[in-house]
């Protein structure tokens, strides 16, 4: 089963209108990315404000998304919660549905031990009997997923299959170097780093604005196009900065609205994007030429 996530993956912001999931604008979404050569796409992530989402929404966006892919493309599932029986319900959920594989991020706010989190790993990939790709993000979660944890989980579980990888290029390179699992970079700023320290490909927010453009960079550093992976950097670099001024998803919701893809809506507690990062991520936008 490796292999199935690799190259360039989306990670999908969530519409709403009106505190509603917005199905029409998502299913733009899904399309826009499908049409810009895009390897792949993770519904109900970090992107997706999937901790604000209740389990009928995400089953719903699970479900609408596989009718709208039609499999052009893979689909990953965002299961994560902070508890393994309800992230294992959700994985459940997914493989009805019909999702490719299903995205796990380490149970935040327990801070479980590296046993505690094998334990909760192992009973969503035995029991939900789909693809299992791994989210190591210790930034949000307070939990770190160590190397030999990592490579234990995908040396016994063989549809452990790849992990999100949002730490470091030389934590990508160490996971890399057993080629045991395929690793994702997970941070936009190191793709081109990521790569070249061995990642199969990335999950990413930039690329819901630059689609083609980050596929390229994949593509790029994976064929040792060094002049081209670099120029593409380059062109991405004022809008990842952008992106993150503040939290995901609020500036990416933000640019969005600007160019008239998304409503610049959010679940609370996550609000609207200050003016002034509002007026940089306009000037960001500007530059890459998609806002004139």
């Amino acid at each position: 089963m490796r292999g199935t996530f690799q190259g360039s993956l989306t990670a999908l912001p969530t519409p709403f209108r009106g505190g509603e999931l917005d199905f029409r604008r998502f299913a733009d979404l899904i399309e826009r990315q499908i049409a810009a050569g895009t390897d792949g796409l993770v519904v109900a992530g970090t992107t997706g404000e999937a901790a604000t989402l209740s389990p009928t929404e995400r089953r719903s966006l699970f479900t609408y998304a596989v009718g709208v892919t039609r499999r052009r493309v893979p689909l990953l599932a965002g299961v994560g919660t902070n508890a393994t029986r309800s992230t294992l319900e959700l994985a459940l959920c997914a493989r009805d549905a019909g999702a490719d594989g299903c995205l796990v991020v380490t149970p935040y706010y327990n801070r479980p031990s590296q046993a505690g989190l094998a334990h909760h790993f192992e009973t969503v990939a035995r029991h939900a009997r789909l693809p299992v790709v791994l989210y190591n993000v210790p930034s949000r979660t307070s939990v770190a997923l160590a190397p030999e944890t990592t490579l234990a989980l995908a040396e016994r579980l063989p549809n452990v299959v790849a992990i999100k990888e949002a730490t470091t290029p030389e934590r990508v390179a160490e996971l890399a170097l057993h080629d045991t699992i395929d690793v994702l970079c997970g941070d936009d700023a190191w793709i081109a780093d990521g790569m070249h320290a061995g990642a199969r490909g990335v999950i990413g927010v930039v690329a819901n604005l630059l689609p083609e453009s980050v596929a390229a960079l994949v593509r790029a550093c994976r064929a040792g196009d060094e002049q081209r992976a670099a120029a593409r950097v380059e062109e991405q670099a004022p809008l990842v900065r952008a992106l993150f001024l503040e939290s995901n998803p609020a500036p990416l919701k933000h640019a969005l609205a600007l160019l008239g893809l998304a409503e610049e809506e959010l679940r609370s507690p996550l609000v609207p994007v200050a003016v002034e990062t509002g007026r940089r991520i306009e000037e960001a936008l500007m530059q890459a030429r998609l806002l004139l």
